[in-house]
């Protein structure tokens, strides 16, 4: 198994809230899987996989005990793991209504991301 060293980058509070709602030991599960994906180069479908359906948006998954949750977010630049809202799964589907949040949570990320660069430029020219 080769390592590697992934950025891990919280996008807004959603991820935060989410977490801080959780039981400890769902936490310390979190925090368990969020090393796997920072630190092996290969994450194993278990814990992350790509979501059918969508442009490159990822659900992070944790099982603890017989709950399910779900923690969606992408890549950016390669390395950096960006994280957005996360859920406790009830259902075999994934809600439509987590996914379009995901979704929107994602190009509201690169859309800020994108005025911090024109930003950055644009002082750089001053």
């Amino acid at each position: 198994m080769k390592f590697i060293e992934r950025k891990i980058v919280f996008h807004g509070e959603h991820f935060a809230k989410f977490y801080s709602e959780q039981q400890p030991s769902v936490q310390e599960k979190i925090e368990y899987v969020l090393r796997i994906v920072r630190l092996v180069e290969r994450v194993p479908k278990k814990f992350l996989d790509h979501i059918q359906g969508s442009e490159g948006l990822y659900e992070i998954r944790v099982e603890f005990e017989s709950n399910i949750y779900r923690i969606f977010c992408c890549f950016d630049e390669g390395f950096l793991v960006i994280l957005f809202n996360g859920f406790q799964k009830k259902t075999q589907k994934t809600p439509q209504i987590m996914l379009e949040k995901a979704t929107r949570l994602k190009q509201e990320y690169f859309e800020m991301k994108e005025r911090q660069l024109h930003e950055k430029r644009r002082n750089q020219k001053r």
